[in-house]
């Protein structure tokens, strides 16, 4: 377990800027009747950098920006099983460089959709409980990472389909994993986090070779020989509840508590100590009003920002919130620069998201290229808003 290095006191940072910026809302949509609960732009491919995907309900749809804050709806997936609700969703692709949008949830299935065929390309069963979490390897984007209540994490490819890595057991969280998150640039390392309070750091060094293999396997997915990551390197108690949210800034790693922080922070660690080291945290940032968990935070494409929307529900209905008596939702911060405004009333946190039901799938002839869509405008009364 990391220790804290003494006599360094953490800089409380400030939720003012430093520089007066100016926001324009420029479109706002619904969708659906259900939370939405995930928006990920497609950061993965330069050619659609101005597209991003939704998940709510059983429901994806891919969206695009285009000039004038007019917002496209691209295509829409509805998933079989009526009873799924995607909690995440993240981009991908295979081999020859097809947009794959990736989502899981409720039922621990991840749903590969090859955004150019519209059809589904693979469907992985092997967690146990539902999926919190995937995230996209950017440097080979064909490897993903799940993180679920089964209190694992694991690693897919999903050109193969095959389950390459999981990380459980001896020294794996003890509880719910929320979240997880590939190093920028070093291919052999993640950090998860979840309901043990711990950030845990793993290393594939040492399983390479697997991933390598995966690439290459041509016989059943279920014949690879997975294997199991049971030590991570690292172990840090940055925070003393739910760690719901965390992501690498370089080196350096930003996690996010339901005690209303943000933490900015250094791991270090012993080579030949795994799981042990010290921690240097660097810095605090305080976010009020978000002391309920699965309110996660974004970072713009260069990392160069970071926001974060809170739950703001009033007396009674936060009351029936927080016991499960009411089909109230916390909205999140979406990634990019797509944001939903967490200020309205309660009243409005329970209207529907989409009030047009998108059954058919819009078609397109190439990805992001020449296709027919259907242009959303804004609306009053409408939740999603864009920056």
């Amino acid at each position: 377990m990391a220790k804290f290095t003494l006599g360094c006191e953490p800089v409380v940072g400030s939720l003012t800027a430093s520089k007066k910026r100016e926001y324009k809302v420029t479109n706002r949509l619904q969708e659906g009747k259900r939370p939405l609960y995930a928006v990920v732009f497609n950061f993965i491919d330069s050619r659609y950098f101005n597209v991003f995907a939704t998940v709510g309900g059983n429901r994806v749809t891919v969206y695009q920006c285009l000039e004038g804050g007019v917002i496209a709806v691209l295509q829409s997936y509805i998933d079989e099983d009526k009873d799924e609700s995607f909690y995440t969703v993240s981009w991908a692709c295979n081999n020859d460089g097809i947009p794959l949008v990736v989502a899981g949830g409720i039922n621990g299935i991840i749903r590969v959709i090859d955004a150019g065929s519209e059809k589904i390309h693979k469907s992985f069963v092997g967690h146990g409980d539902s999926i919190n979490e995937i995230r996209t390897q950017s440097l080979r984007p064909s490897l993903i990472v799940s993180a679920s209540k089964d209190e694992s994490v694991r690693l897919w490819n999903v050109e193969t389909g095959i389950c390459i890595l999981i990380f459980a057991g001896a020294g794996g969280h003890r509880n719910e994993v929320l979240s997880v998150d590939f190093h920028p640039s070093d291919m052999y390392r993640i950090a998860s986090c979840g309901m043990d309070n711990t950030v845990k750091i793993w290393s594939m060094k040492e399983f390479w070779t697997y991933v390598e293999k995966s690439f290459t396997w041509t016989d059943l997915p279920s014949k690879f020989p997975t294997k199991y990551v049971q030590f991570p390197v690292f172990i840090a108690s940055v925070h003393s509840n739910y760690v719901d949210c965390n992501r690498w800034l370089g080196d350096f790693v930003l996690s996010k508590s339901v005690d209303n922080e943000i933490v900015l922070w250094e791991p270090k660690m012993k080579e030949q100590s795994p799981g042990e080291g010290t921690v240097d945290i660097l810095q605090k940032y305080p976010v009020p009003e978000c002391d309920i968990w699965f309110i996660k935070f974004s970072c713009d494409f260069h990392y160069n920002a970071a926001a974060i929307g809170n739950a703001i529900l009033h007396g009674i209905e936060r009351e029936r919130y927080m016991f499960g008596n009411s089909n109230l939702a916390p909205q999140f911060l979406l990634q990019g620069c797509l944001m939903l405004n967490q200020n309205l009333p309660s009243d409005r946190q329970q209207c529907p998201l989409m009030e047009a039901p998108f059954s058919a799938v819009v078609r397109m002839e190439q990805f992001g290229a020449g296709m027919p869509y259907q242009v959303l405008k804004p609306t009053p009364g409408d939740m999603m808003e864009f920056w």
